[in-house]
């Protein structure tokens, strides 16, 4: 019997690790479908891609309009997908910001505060839970929520960047709850390190297919029994 194609949805593919983590999906044939909230760059991200897998016959590659930060957008994507299909094997919550003036925890503003958290940890949740019907249709549905080191408890802060921090520690509970409330899920947290995206910088250690490569694993390879952690490079991490 032919394997059923796996499907997935990445948020915020049309750029960066999210667009790694949809080609290298792609390439192992699964039907992927791009979130962004730009409807132009989302379109050229799959135009990239439909062009790449003309010579390395890549899945399935369709553009999905979402804006994470914005709950009815959220709402019209989960009825353009199901236009599509009524089943989603992967979803990845890729999208996230990092605001240029979220610099001191002492004197953040709060509009500063609420954005980040409304897009990096409200965001996923909203997401996750409007998918969640579909993702249920699968013999092995996943969850990867896209989180970062800045947010372990574990070690301490160090100051830097203190609500895109306190957003993921908040994601990585929402991994915890998701986790729990979707036991035959696999439901799990990822650090991609510092990668050389618009976010993290020309400076930064990791390239982007480095930083794609724990989501993707995690969203394609690792066993289905693995979940409610936090992972970096395939190993198991503090929260």
């Amino acid at each position: 019997m032919k394997m059923q194609q796996r499907i997935a949805l990445v948020t915020g593919a049309n750029k960066g690790i999210g667009f790694e983590v949809a080609r290298q999906l792609a390439r192992r044939n699964f039907r992927v479908f791009i979130g962004a909230r730009d409807e132009k760059a989302g379109v050229a991200a799959v135009q990239k891609l439909n062009k790449e897998g003309e010579k390395e016959d890549y899945g399935e590659i369709a553009f999905i309009k979402i804006d994470v930060s914005e709950p009815d957008t959220i709402r019209r994507a989960a009825e353009e997908f199901s236009r599509s299909t009524d089943r989603l094997d992967v979803l990845v919550n890729n999208a996230g910001i990092l605001l240029d003036d979220d610099k001191d925890v002492l004197v953040v503003a709060p509009e500063i505060f609420e954005t980040t958290l409304r897009t990096n940890t409200v965001g996923a949740l909203l997401v996750s839970q409007a998918f969640v019907p579909f993702l249920k249709k699968s013999d092995a549905p996943r969850i990867v929520n896209v989180s970062s080191g800045g947010g372990q408890l574990a070690d301490g802060a160090d100051g830097w960047a203190p609500a895109y921090c306190i957003s993921k520690t908040a994601l990585n509970g929402v991994t915890s709850q998701l986790a729990a409330a979707l036991p035959k899920f696999a439901v799990n947290s990822v650090c991609p390190g510092w990668v050389r995206t618009d976010m993290g910088g020309s400076n930064a250690t990791r390239s982007v297919l480095e930083g794609a490569a724990g989501v993707v694993w995690l969203a394609s390879e690792a066993p289905q029994k693995e979940t409610s952690k936090f992972w970096r490079d395939r190993k198991e991490i503090s929260w």
